[in-house]
């Protein structure tokens, strides 16, 4: 049997569908909508079947709902305003991420727990969380539920790592925040791939 005949079509058809409909909304246009609990374990249980070199599992995410959300978005704020130069230090920036934190149903912190022995080099062990993280959104898609990557530097900063109790050599990777959308989704846009590969013996 070819590798073509062993696809269930549908099976394909409905992740690639999933894979296209993918879209990252901002918490500025989320709904007042919860996301259930059980839709956040099967997004972190997907997370978990990304590939690892090494079988390391770098990936940790730290999850945080209703009063913790918002105790962490004032965390955040607080970080930008500690390690923002003075005359670049904005409040209403600070109120923005408060206010991201407010109108999401959940927060999720996404780190790299560094190898102890180093020997996976750090490219491999991010790119792995990255993965993950690909994994975390597409089931979120799957489950009708909507997020954000964000990597600003206050969530990414070392005063968040010390925070959450993580080692030296470990990183946090950024914030993916859940939602409910509010509307339709806009229909995403790519320039063809075929301007973005090179073949090479194919017949």
């Amino acid at each position: 049997m070819s590798s073509e005949e062993k696809i269930d079509r549908m099976t394909a058809d409905t992740i690639e569908q999933c894979i296209r409909s993918r879209r990252s909304v901002k918490p500025a246009a989320f709904s007042d909508v919860p996301v259930a609990n059980e839709i956040i374990d099967r997004m972190l249980e997907a997370a978990n079947w990304a590939p690892t070199h090494g079988c390391t599992e770098p990936w940790r995410f730290f999850v945080h709902t209703n009063e913790a959300r918002i105790k962490l978005g004032n965390k955040i704020a607080e970080l930008y305003m500690q390690i923002t130069k003075p005359e670049n230090c904005s409040s209403a920036t600070a109120e923005k991420l408060k206010n991201f934190a407010a109108a999401s149903s959940h927060l999720i912190v996404i780190a790299m727990k560094r190898q102890e022995s180093g020997k996976i080099s750090r490219v491999d062990e991010v790119a792995a969380v990255a993965c993950a993280v690909q994994n975390l959104h597409l089931m979120a898609t799957a489950c009708g539920a909507a997020g954000y990557w964000s990597s600003a530097k206050a969530i990414c900063c070392d005063l968040m790592k010390d925070h959450l109790g993580l080692g030296a050599e470990d990183e946090v990777l950024g914030m993916f925040y859940v939602g409910t959308a509010e509307g339709e989704l806009p229909e995403g846009k790519r320039k063809p791939i075929a301007d973005k590969v090179s073949w090479f013996g194919r017949e």
